[in-house]
C-alpha cells in the first residue's frame, strides 16, 4: 500500500487539526480538531468530513484543546469505533473538554431556538452521548512507550511542553523499507509553569509535520510575563477596580493560578479575591491535580507546594448565581473566566458589565484569532458588539504574550535544531499565512530542502 498524507484541517490557518495518514494497510487521523471562528464559517466545514469515519483504523491525539479534539465526538457520531491514542493527561481532560463542548452547542442551540433565531448552522455537530461514548475509546500510552498500532506501524509519545499531557508524536512505519513521520503537535515552550519543556525526537527524519503558530514574532520571557501580570493586578488594585481575564479553561486557566500563587506568596500582589469563574476550568483543574507525575519537579513551587491551585486568595466559581454575584460585588478583584478567545462562556457578561468602566483591566494572556471578539478588542475595536448589544471600550486594554503555550520563532527553530538529524521532507501547519511563511522559511534555512504549506484537502504521496 502507498504511504500517504492528507490535509483535512489547520492547513493554511489555525484551527481544525486533522491530518489522515494511509500507512501499513491501515488508515490513521493525526487530532481531528474543531474550526473554530464564526459559528456562519466554521459549521459546515466542521460538519464536512472528507472520509468515512467507519473506514478509520485509529486516531492518535496530541493533546486536548478542542482545535485538535473536538470533532472527535462527531467521528464517533458517523461511525467510528476504533482506538483513540493519546497519552492519559489527555484521556482524562478529554473526559471533561468533549462533554463541555457538546453541554455547550445544546445550550447555545436552545438559546436560538427560544429566540427563533435556530437555523442549520446552529444545530449541534453532536450529542452529550457522543462525546461520552469517544470516551470509551481512548487508551492511555504514556510518554516513551512504543506502541504498535499495527503490524508495521509503530508509535511513541514524546512531551511538547505544551500544555499537561500533549505530545509530538513520532511515528515508524516499516512497510516495504522504512520511514519516520514526526508530528510536533503544538510546540510549547522552555520555562513554562508547571509542565516539562518540549522534549523533540533526535535522529533523523523523512516526514514532519510541523505547527508554526508564532513563527512569524518573539515572546517576552515567562519571567517578564509573570512580573507584568503582578503589576497589573497591584494597578488595578489601587484604582478600585476590576481585572477581567479571557482564558482558555485548559492550560492558561492553571498557568495564571499557579503565578499568581507565586506572586501573593512573594508579597507581590495585595490581598484580592482571585474568581476563576469556569465550570470547565474547576473539573481541568482537577485532571491537574491527579497527574503530578507530569510537572516539572525543577520547578520550586512543584516542589515545596502540595497544593499550588489552592491557596487563601483563589476562589473557584461552579454555580450560575455565584458567577452573577460577581458582577455586583464592590472592590477590586480578578476574575479569569473562559472562553480564551472572548467568544463564549461566562467572560462575555464580565465584558458586558466591566468594559466600559475606566478603573477595569480587559488582559490577554493568550492568541486571540481572526474574527473573534478578543481580537477585535485587543486591536482597540470601539464600540464591541457582546451578546446581541454594542458596548464602547473603555478599561484598559492590555496584552501579556509570555504566557503563550506555544513556542515563538526563536524556540521554534531551537525544537528543529533539537532533533539533531536531516529532515528530508517538512510540511508547515498550524499558521496564518505570515507565520505559515516564516516557519517555512526557518527551515529552508536550517538545511531543509523540501519544504511544502499544504492547503486544505491536499494529498501528498511520502
Amino acid at each position: 500500500m502507498s504511504l500517504r498524507l492528507s490535509f483535512y484541517g489547520a492547513a493554511g490557518q489555525v484551527t481544525g487539526s486533522m491530518h489522515l495518514l494511509e500507512a501499513a494497510g491501515g488508515r490513521f487521523l493525526l487530532d481531528a480538531g474543531l474550526f473554530q471562528g464564526r459559528r456562519s464559517e466554521t459549521h459546515d466545514a466542521n460538519l464536512r468530513l472528507p472520509f468515512d469515519p467507519r473506514r478509520l483504523d485509529g486516531v492518535v491525539l496530541s493533546h486536548a484543546h478542542i482545535d485538535h479534539s473536538g470533532r472527535l465526538p462527531l467521528l464517533v457520531r458517523e461511525g467510528f469505533h476504533g482506538p483513540i491514542h493519546t497519552t492519559p493527561a489527555t484521556r482524562d481532560l478529554c473526559a471533561v473538554m468533549l462533554p463541555d463542548a457538546a453541554h455547550i452547542q445544546e445550550k447555545d442551540f436552545e438559546h436560538l431556538a427560544r429566540r427563533g433565531k435556530a437555523t442549520l448552522q446552529s444545530e449541534p455537530l453532536y450529542s452529550m452521548a457522543d462525546a461520552i461514548a469517544t470516551q470509551e475509546l481512548m487508551v492511555g500510552v504514556p510518554y516513551h512507550r512504543i506502541t504498535h498500532l499495527r503490524k508495521h506501524l509503530a508509535l511513541e509519545f514524546l512531551d511538547a511542553g505544551h500544555i499537561l499531557g500533549s505530545a509530538t508524536v513520532d511515528m515508524r512505519i516499516t512497510e516495504a523499507g522504512s520511514h519516520r513521520l514526526v508530528f510536533s503537535g503544538d510546540i510549547g515552550r522552555s520555562g513554562l509553569p508547571i509542565i516539562r519543556d518540549p522534549q523533540p525526537p533526535s535522529g533523523p527524519i523523512d516526514t514532519l509535520i510541523i505547527e508554526s503558530t508564532y513563527a512569524d514574532r518573539s515572546h517576552e520571557s515567562v519571567a517578564d510575563a509573570e512580573a507584568r501580570l503582578g503589576e497589573a493586578v497591584r494597578r488595578v488594585a489601587a484604582r478600585g477596580g476590576k481585572l477581567l481575564v479571557p482564558a482558555f479553561a485548559l492550560g492558561r486557566c492553571q498557568e495564571l493560578i499557579y503565578s499568581l500563587h507565586q506572586l501573593w506568596r512573594a508579597g507581590k500582589i495585595p490581598r484580592i479575591p482571585i474568581h476563576v469563574d469556569s465550570p470547565l476550568a474547576v473539573d481541568v483543574t482537577t485532571v491537574f491535580r491527579m497527574h503530578p507525575e507530569v510537572f516539572d519537579q525543577r520547578e520550586h513551587l512543584v516542589v515545596s507546594e502540595s497544593r499550588i491551585f489552592d491557596f487563601p486568595l483563589v476562589h473557584y466559581v461552579r454555580s450560575v448565581e455565584e458567577s452573577k454575584a460577581l458582577n455586583t460585588a464592590t472592590g477590586p478583584a480578578v476574575i479569569i473566566a473562559a472562553s480564551g478567545m472572548a467568544e463564549s462562556g461566562r467572560i462575555l457578561h464580565h465584558l458586558v458589565n466591566g468594559i466600559g468602566d475606566h478603573r477595569n483591566l480587559v488582559l490577554f494572556v493568550g492568541f486571540q484569532a481572526e474574527h473573534t471578539l478578543g481580537r477585535r478588542i485587543q486591536e482597540g475595536t470601539s464600540p464591541v458588539r457582546i451578546l446581541g448589544e454594542e458596548y464602547p471600550v473603555r478599561a484598559e486594554v492590555e496584552t501579556i504574550s509570555g504566557y503563550s503555550a506555544h513556542a515563538d520563532r526563536a524556540e521554534l527553530l531551537a525544537w528543529v535544531r533539537g532533533l539533531g538529524g536531516p529532515i528530508r521532507r517538512a510540511f508547515v501547519v498550524h499558521g496564518e499565512s505570515g507565520a505559515l511563511e516564516a516557519m517555512a522559511a526557518g527551515l529552508r534555512e536550517a538545511g531543509v530542502r523540501d519544504v511544502r504549506i499544504p492547503g486544505h484537502g491536499e494529498t501528498f504521496d511520502l
